[in-house]
């Protein structure tokens, strides 16, 4: 198992994953993720924001990062975290705790930055999604109701409800 950048040579199993995962937010009656353009995608993976998890030359999960997210942290963000979006698993390998994975790598990428936080959201007030992310070692922030969302994704404009998560490198680092 080894953790990489996506290539534009990805896109189509990104695609693919991202599709298993709307089907699975149908299923269980969560907020569904909108269909995203490849030319968003392909903006990610040339900026080298777009990364994956390889287990047997299939992509397990990929995540986007992103630097700034002002619409859902405001005045928390101040160029000092990392932004973990859109968690995918592949549908045949769910259950194996690629979060834990990710986590342990997204703290080592923040401190490479020089950041003190990996962030991530979620919409909705998804009880089982907060457990998880819980116990992958981010702390619950709680919910907030996102007001600016005109640059975000469509489905942050059908759910302002916004549960918010954070690793504290510096608390992290003095355990």
């Amino acid at each position: 198992m080894e953790i990489k950048n996506c290539l534009l040579t990805d896109l189509a199993e990104i695609q693919s994953l991202y599709e298993a995962a709307r089907s699975l937010q149908i299923q269980r009656e969560m907020v569904v993720w909108p269909v995203f353009e490849n030319t968003f995608i392909k903006n990610e993976i040339t900026e080298n924001r777009q990364w994956k998890i390889l287990q047997h030359n299939l992509i397990a999960c990929n995540w986007a990062v992103t630097f700034e997210d002002k619409e859902i942290w405001g005045e928390k963000d101040r160029n000092d975290s990392i932004y973990i979006h859109r968690i995918c698993t592949h549908p045949t390998l769910r259950g194996n705790r690629y979060i834990e994975k990710i986590v342990e790598w997204s703290k080592e990428y923040a401190r490479q930055l020089g950041k003190r936080f990996v962030r991530l959201d979620t919409l909705g007030n998804n009880t089982k999604l907060i457990a998880h992310y819980a116990s992958a070692g981010f702390n619950f922030l709680g919910i907030v109701k996102l007001t600016d969302t005109a640059d975000l994704p469509a489905h942050y404009q059908k759910e302002p409800n916004c549960c918010r998560f954070e690793i504290d490198l510096q608390s992290f680092a003095s355990r």
